[in-house]
């Protein structure tokens, strides 16, 4: 790699480190597992930084991280502990707190399958459009869209009634 072309790829890294963190967290529910996806990412990318560079490089490697994260889940099922479905405490009633109310919404984004969550964090969070999510998550439209439609209505079926009822306005 030339030496413009590894100054543009760590100024990539350093922009983009903390935002696809975040996006393999909200995909995958763990922090850690979103910590080692975006490294396995980065390094991955160091190789391919001329292919993503003539595309969109953020959505390049949103696609890696999705990737990634399903190559985690799927070679690992067997190795990982078993987790309880109830967890010990419960969460007391929301009250008008946004920080309680984002706890909820992530415990219940973390329960949907890793497909649904990946579509509803690329189209809601990284405001993608459902083109560019199925080019990332590499599956049509259609799919999207169903994929989209289920994670809502299982968002609605795991919120309490107050959050449940500021999803109504979201149409897949």
């Amino acid at each position: 790699m030339r030496r413009s072309q590894e100054a543009e790829y760590s100024e990539f890294v350093t922009a983009n480190l903390v935002p696809l963190r975040r996006f393999g967290y909200l995909v995958c529910g763990d922090w850690h597992r979103a910590e080692d996806a975006v490294q396995t990412v980065f390094v991955k990318l160091y190789v391919d930084w001329n292919r993503a560079n003539r595309r969109s490089p953020v959505a390049y490697a949103q696609r890696m991280v999705v990737n990634a994260l399903n190559d985690v889940h799927r070679r690992a099922w067997f190795q990982r502990e078993q987790l309880k479905e109830e967890l010990p405490e419960t969460f007391a009633p929301l009250d008008s707190d946004a920080s309680d109310r984002r706890i909820v919404v992530l415990d219940a984004l973390a329960k949907l399958p890793t497909r649904r969550r990946a579509t509803l964090v690329l189209r809601f969070w990284a405001d993608h459009s459902v083109e560019q999510t199925a080019e990332i998550m590499g599956c049509s439209a259609a799919t999207v869209k169903s994929q989209t439609s289920r994670g809502l209505k299982s968002l609605r079926e795991l919120l309490p009634n107050p959050l449940h009822e500021s999803l109504e306005g979201i149409t897949p």
